[in-house]
């Protein structure tokens, strides 16, 4: 059942009190404020300049105790698997889970494929509210990556040449990798153009582009390597220490074992996950899904979602950087406070 105490869409006016707080006015008629010196603050104003929808949870009094960012997506599937319905998004690869005859589903199914939705997920990949929106994106078609086969690690004679001479050493491959997770963001502070690693619920795809952005300007030659599963990640960097997904994907670069073409073997650079470069094979058994499945690209898919298939510019990128760096300095600034978190790092 939706919360009838939250507020929810673009944030139109900011005034601070200093005895009272922060009164905030949306644009669906409705007040709330922030209670004074609470830190959450300092990230509404670019939230109310990019024009963010935000979905506020505030108790009877309109003060105001958790800030979310929906996001607005088309559904791709509603899973239904012992008991429990889980649905994931064409464009996001967060997987969230639905309560059984609730009002949210409903509005998922009713959507279908077609329809654009505003979705508000937690912190525990529940979804708690659901709202149509209009239209974002101007809806081409396009091929999905194919499946990963033998031959894309550079076998046919004719690719030997130009595979070899894309390959770094694995010195080189650790020192673009540090160069990628040095870009980590502050999460109480979040200075762009910071990558947020920190963040591992969503984003994986901007993520990336912006990794193969400092490969490329570093002179390397990296290509994309995508996992589709029921994906279940434990991580330090979620409160609940695991994230869910129906897809993930990184950045990726043919690694030099020896002189010769077949010591050649294509590694996985993923700083929200590991802390050096990896196999596909160590990439996948760490997501929790064994018939995950896994595809190659080119480094210039920069999404499987309508109108974002590519970003030339960059411009895609950095919107959805920033509103994952977002999304991270307000977890931050909250109960939970910043990542690593301690019960997680103690469960493991």
């Amino acid at each position: 059942m939706a919360n009838p105490n939250a507020l929810f869409g673009t944030i139109t006016e900011l005034t601070t009190d200093l005895e009272r707080g922060t009164f905030i006015s949306l644009s669906d008629g409705r007040d709330a404020r922030f209670e004074p010196n609470d830190r959450r603050v300092s990230v509404l104003e670019d939230l109310r300049r990019r024009k963010r929808l935000v979905y506020l949870d505030a108790d009877d009094s309109g003060v105001i105790r958790n800030v979310l960012l929906p996001k607005v997506v088309q559904v791709d599937k509603i899973i239904e698997r012992g008991g429990e319905i889980s649905v994931t998004f064409v464009n996001s690869q967060a997987r969230a889970v639905v309560k059984p005859g609730s009002d949210e589903l409903r509005k998922l199914r009713e959507a279908g494929k077609e329809g654009w939705l505003a979705v508000t997920i937690d912190d525990r990949f529940e979804v708690i509210d659901v709202r149509p929106v209009e239209a974002q994106f101007e809806l081409p078609t396009f091929e999905p990556p194919p499946r990963l086969r033998w031959w894309h690690w550079c076998w046919w004679p004719w690719r030997w040449w130009s595979c070899w001479r894309r390959c770094v050493s694995a010195e080189r491959a650790q020192e673009l990798f540090d160069l990628c997770a040095a870009t980590t963001c502050d999460p109480l502070t979040v200075p762009p153009p910071c990558i947020p690693f920190l963040y591992p619920d969503d984003g994986c795809w901007a993520r990336a582009h912006a990794m193969c952005r400092i490969m490329i300007d570093a002179g390397a030659t990296p290509r994309k390597i995508w996992i589709d599963g029921a994906l279940v990640t434990p991580t330090v960097n979620n409160p609940n220490c695991v994230v869910y997904w129906g897809w993930h994907v990184a950045p990726t670069l043919c690694v030099s074992r020896s002189r010769w073409w077949f010591g050649h073997q294509e590694q996985v650079l993923d700083p929200s996950l590991f802390t050096t470069p990896v196999s596909p094979e160590t990439w996948k058994s760490v997501q929790g899904d064994p018939d995950a499945t896994l595809s190659a690209s080119s480094y210039i898919l920069f999404a499987r979602a309508p109108g974002d298939y590519l970003d030339p510019t960059y411009a895609k990128t950095n919107a959805a950087l920033a509103d994952y760096r977002a999304a991270l300095q307000l977890r931050s600034l909250g109960p939970d406070g910043p990542p690593p978190y301690a019960n997680c790092q103690e469960a493991t």
